[in-house]
Parts: structure tokens; sequence; C-alpha cells
């Protein structure tokens, strides 16, 4: 009796149970962020893209060009300038011309958008902790770390 190779065997359930990850993985993300939307907007009158721009502006003091805001958030330049001109027009972002070159932008959080997302990061970590703190500490991290290598994968083209 000839046998068919181990790898031959597990790959077409192999691939099902990647199948079931990739969907357990989209529905999860998509609970999560509907919740997220909804009690951001309860909480804070914000929008989650709102909150992903003063999130990625805190983590830049100095400010970031828009380009690489756009860049850094995954969304067309146009999605970030609109937001943007509302952050700044709700005194929670400043925008500057960059020295030496009017065509582009510095975009910055003000004190106040500062102070604004220091109590919407609060409420937000809180807030997945509710939604995650069945998940063990051991779990998360193993999860986090696995899919970190994917990414790093993923975006390398592999």
């Amino acid at each position: 009796m000839v046998s068919a190779p181990l790898d031959t065997i597990e790959r077409p359930n192999a691939a099902k149970e990647r199948l079931r990850l990739w969907i357990r993985l989209l529905r999860a993300s998509r609970l999560i962020e509907s919740e997220l939307r909804e009690r951001l907007k309860r909480d804070f009158d914000s929008t989650l893209p709102r909150f992903d721009v003063l999130a990625a502006l805190y983590r830049q003091p100095d400010g970031m060009l828009m380009s690489d805001l756009s860049r850094f958030l995954l969304v067309s330049n146009g999605n970030v300038t609109g937001i943007v001109e509302r952050l700044v027009k709700d005194g929670l972002v400043s925008r500057a011309a960059r020295e030496g070159d009017r065509r582009t932008s510095i975009v910055k959080l003000t004190a106040a958008g500062e102070r604004r997302f220091t109590e919407m990061a609060a409420a937000h970590e809180a807030w997945i902790e509710e939604f995650l703190g069945d998940v063990s500490l051991g779990d998360a991290e193993r999860l986090s770390a696995t899919l970190k290598t994917f990414r790093s994968n993923w975006e390398d083209g592999h």
C-alpha cells in the first residue's frame, strides 16, 4: 500500500483551519471596532478615524508631514486632509507650512489635543481590557507575537 506524504494529507485541513482563523480574526476585529466606534461617539463625540489621527500625532510630538500621516494610517491623503481640517477647526491639531516648502504641511497636536487624546486613550485602553480581559496574558503574548511575525512576513512581500 502506497501512502501519501504527511504534508499532502494535512494540507487541506491546514488550509481550512487557516480560513477559520481568518474568519474568527475578522469577526473579532469587526465586533470590537463596531463597539469602539459607538463608545467614541457616545463618550467623546468623536470618530475612530479622528482617534487614529490623534494617536499617530501623539506618538510624534514634533509633528508629521501630512503625507507621512496618511501613509502611517494606510489611508489616502484626501481622507486625512478632511479629518485634520476638522481637528484644526476644533483646536486639537495645528497645521503649519513646512519650512522651505509651502506645498507641504506639518501637523501636530495642540495642548488641548494632547489632553483630549490622553482622556480618549485611557478610555480606549479600558474598553479593550473589557473586551479581551478573558484572554490570559500568556495567550495574548503568544497571539501578538504570531501576528507580528505574520505582519512582518506579509509586509515584506513574502
